[in-house]
């Protein structure tokens, strides 16, 4: 999953480790929280976030964490999706901006637009975020930093049956234009 963070949840989302999935907007379950029915315990979520004035191109991705062990989204009654407790990575100002989401996001009806219309997530492809884990690793100096970054990526390629050597390179709808 995808996770848009307004200026306001750029910092709550990494003090408490975990976004809200949004309510629902109209129909008999109007105010109820979404259940994100896609999530598992193999799920990541990528937190992004584009300057305020600034065009949605320029949205860039700020972290990125697995779900907490045994969640199960579709049993998700608040909305809340928490953060395991050991794979979860905050990007620096710095490294944000060398992460350009459009990158490595691409909605296939329309790949040359970077638009986001509406809706606090989406959901994409698990390559994708691969591709995301494995460009973390590389962009991180500090040797610590990085050795966690690897272990997120080999964790969540375990987890998903992804082969790290068979990882394509991005060709996301910035690549595409």
């Amino acid at each position: 999953m995808v996770y848009r963070c307004d200026t306001e949840e750029q910092s709550s989302s990494f003090s408490d480790w975990s976004v809200s999935s949004g309510e629902i907007k109209s129909g008999n379950n109007k105010g109820k929280p979404n259940k994100p029915s896609r999530l598992h315990q193999n799920s990541a979520v990528l937190l992004t976030a584009v300057d305020p004035g600034m065009p949605e191109k320029d949205r860039r991705i700020l972290g990125v964490y697995m779900v907490k062990d045994n969640f199960i989204g579709k049993l998700c009654e608040d909305g809340n999706i928490p953060a395991h407790s050991h794979y979860r990575l905050q990007l620096t100002d710095e490294e944000s901006k060398q992460m350009p989401f459009w990158k490595y996001y691409v909605n296939e009806k329309s790949p040359q637009k970077t638009t986001w219309n509406t809706g606090k997530y989406r959901y994409f492809d698990n390559s994708w975020m691969a591709q995301i884990l494995r460009d973390i690793v590389s962009l991180k100096s500090d040797t610590e930093e990085q050795e966690l970054a690897q272990q997120f990526l080999d964790h969540f390629s375990k987890m998903n049956q992804i082969v790290e050597q068979e990882l394509k390179e991005p060709n996301g709808a910035l690549l595409r234009a």
